[in-house]
């Protein structure tokens, strides 16, 4: 399995705006899947945004539609989560994972930990 570290969490308030990023220890090929996942306190993990590890298409869960961006550099191999008009309900550990599965709105709401890889995650929190 690709090693994957998330980094770039931290602390903002409401309105405000963070970025992620997503390193693996080797190239993932242009066609897996890539994407961040969040679990809130005492939530279940959520599919936030998708993306094919070559670009293209990309896959967004409608609580964060148009606040956020997921984008991939896979020529340095790196994938990043632009997020833009924070909430404190966007409050989460953030994760980024990927697999071979097919890439879409499918794979945001069924992938869990144990699925392909993931990274150990990243701590978000917006204050109001």
């Amino acid at each position: 399995q690709v090693q994957l570290v998330e980094s770039g969490g931290g602390s903002a308030q409401a309105g405000g705006s963070l970025r992620l990023n997503c390193t693996s220890s080797r190239t993932i090929p242009t066609n897996y899947c890539m994407g961040w996942f969040r679990q809130g306190q005492d939530k279940e993990y959520e599919g936030v945004a998708a993306i094919l590890s070559g670009g293209g298409i990309t896959y967004y869960s409608d609580s964060v539609k148009d606040r956020f961006t997921i984008s991939r550099d896979h020529d340095k191999n790196i994938l990043t989560l632009q997020m833009n008009s924070l909430k404190p309900d966007d409050t989460a550990v953030y994760y980024c994972a990927t697999d071979l599965r097919i890439c879409g709105f499918t794979w945001l709401r069924n992938n869990k930990p144990g699925m392909g890889s993931w990274g150990n995650g990243t701590p978000v929190t917006i204050s109001a």
